[in-house]
């Protein structure tokens, strides 16, 4: 791999202790890149616009990589909506506005594939934003997503920026959130199951019908993604864009229903019991697969196998546990 030519700017990764951006930081050094910098939540606060615009003249930023956002699954989305809603949009608003008062030219927002309707054409094109009715059990978020999106667009046209968006679909992989409750569906499926295989649990029950198909990337390849897009020229990447759907799709371009993921997760973990749906509780939207053709033709393509990935996963999976329980 060639190395980029100036890997002595200043970068700076919003949520740097996410899954996300954790990653974009492991390939930044894996790169060569050495002036990366990152705050913690109790460092800074990117809900409050005075913290920001002081880090932001302190700091002498280059590039900003927006991977800092509050997310979580169905039931978080559903009992936190004013969270979700607010502290999305502080953030977002706060570190693209102060980053250009700062003078950053260059800044990458990480958006997620929720802001498509419910019922958008599959598999989704980037121009299907705004087009319908999105998903109730996560349109705060959604809605906060997209207003990331034409924060970036809208400060392009007045001010000349070069702020690009990113819409990744369901990402998994080290440092995951494995909570039981406020975790997404793949991280919980694996704690779910690994939980049963120890308790030896005859039946996993897993929500809604199982029909409903998702698309899931592994967070490493995401991170290669993000920064294939930020290097892109600007030429380029204008070329392969539209003013009003400026954002890029990142995916595998390749779904499965959920009860087919929930019987390879089972697989891998090693869980041999039966696996049971509960249709009291919500699929969600019937499907999410994401039209990944922009991307591709930019030349990225996802290289983690989905199987291969899950079992990278509950390696992290089980290294976290390990840790906590040593550190009780």
């Amino acid at each position: 791999m060639s190395l980029p030519s100036n890997t002595s700017k200043r970068i700076y990764v919003a949520g740097h202790r996410g899954m996300v951006g954790s990653a974009i930081v492991r390939e930044l050094r894996c790169r060569g890149f050495a002036n990366i910098v990152t705050r913690t939540r109790s460092q800074l606060d990117l809900t409050n616009q005075s913290e920001v615009k002081a880090f932001f003249k302190s700091e002498a930023v280059d590039e900003v990589y927006m991977a800092a956002a509050k997310v979580g699954g169905i039931h978080a989305n559903n009992t936190y909506p004013a969270e979700f809603i607010y502290s999305n949009l502080m953030v977002e608003a706060n570190v693209v506005h102060e980053a250009w008062r700062a003078g950053v030219t260059k800044l990458l927002f990480l958006g997620s594939s929720c802001i498509y309707p419910r019922l958008a054409p599959q598999p989704m094109a980037e121009n299907a934003l705004l087009s319908g009715s999105l998903e109730p059990t996560n349109e705060p978020y959604a809605v906060a997503k997209i207003a990331g999106i034409k924060l970036c667009e809208s400060y392009n046209r007045q001010y000349g920026t070069d702020y690009r968006s990113v819409m990744p679909t369901n990402l998994y992989g080290p440092g995951d959130n494995y909570h039981p409750e406020n975790s997404h569906v793949l991280p919980a499926m694996i704690r779910r199951f690994h939980e049963a295989k120890l308790a030896e649990t005859p039946q996993v029950v897993i929500w809604g019908t199982g029909s409903a198909k998702r698309e899931f990337l592994y967070v490493d390849d995401m991170a290669k993604a993000c920064l294939h897009v930020m290097e892109l020229s600007s030429d380029i990447y204008k070329a392969s864009t539209e003013p009003m759907h400026s954002h890029i799709n990142v995916g595998t371009g390749e779904d499965l229903s959920i009860a087919d993921l929930a019987r390879l997760v089972g697989k891998v973990v090693g869980y041999e019991g039966e696996i049971v749906q509960d249709v009291s509780k919500p699929d969600g939207a019937p499907r999410k697969l994401l039209n990944v053709d922009r991307l591709n033709h930019l030349g990225w393509q996802a290289s983690t196998e989905l199987g291969a990935g899950i079992a990278l996963a509950y390696e992290d999976f089980l290294e976290t546990t390990q840790s906590v329980e040593h550190a009780q």
